[in-house]
């Protein structure tokens, strides 16, 4: 069921978008269904003079196998909206991200995106972030070993993602990716802001205060969140 629910608060997202908008296309699993309804859209003439900003570079190829026409943020420094999934939200409208790598590049195009809509099934919904997922930070290579032991001085158990054949993970930077479980967070402004203070950190994975709308699929039908 999850994959249904996936679509169905993917596709209720898409409802946002009319013709000649610049659209940041997500990530990953949920932000796929998202690209395959837009495509859709484009092909039978209901939506028209759509322009994708890809979050990651598989986003790009798939979005291109869509035939969904695509540009940069160098060209489209704004984005009229955004949909992307999300691992873990809290009832506060924060989110990890980050589980597929591509959170750099994800939080580049919300911060240029006038409306950020995050689509998710409601096994993602906690009511405090890290109940079930750890924060992804990237990381340079460069002094990793140091950025580690400081991320673990906050509080965090930490590990270096790996490949499903045991290599380092590297991000579309070719940056590496920590996990860091910080167990449940009452405060994830507070922990964002640290992971900041931290040269080596490139970015991390807490949303904070980003997302506008976020709609929930679940058994009940879906739910919608609004800043």
């Amino acid at each position: 069921m999850t994959a249904q629910f996936k679509q169905e608060a993917a596709e209720a997202a898409v409802e946002s978008i009319t013709s000649g908008m610049i659209v940041g296309l997500g990530h990953g699993s949920t932000a796929i269904f998202a690209m395959r309804k837009i495509a859709q859209l484009l092909s039978n003439g209901a939506l028209s003079d759509i322009i994708g900003i890809p979050c990651s570079l598989q986003t790009k190829q798939q979005a291109t196998e869509l035939g969904i026409p695509l540009s940069t943020l160098e060209e489209h420094p704004n984005v009229d909206i955004l949909i992307d999934g999300a691992d873990e939200i809290d009832s506060q409208m924060n989110m990890i991200k980050g589980g597929g790598g591509a959170l750099l590049r994800e939080k580049i195009v919300a911060q240029s995106s006038r409306k950020c809509i995050y689509v998710a099934d409601e096994t993602k919904y906690s009511n405090y972030l890290g109940e079930q997922w750890a924060v992804p930070v990237e990381v340079l290579h460069f002094g990793w070993k140091s950025t580690m032991k400081f991320i673990e001085s906050l509080g965090a158990t930490v590990s270096v993602r790996k490949t499903a054949e045991g290599d380092n993970f590297l991000t579309d930077q070719n940056n590496l990716i920590m996990d860091c479980n910080f167990g449940i967070m009452q405060s994830p402004a507070t922990v964002a802001a640290a992971l900041k203070s931290r040269a080596g950190i490139v970015e991390h994975g807490l949303f904070v205060g980003i997302a506008h709308e976020i709609i929930i699929a679940g058994n009940n039908g879906l739910r919608t969140m609004k800043r």
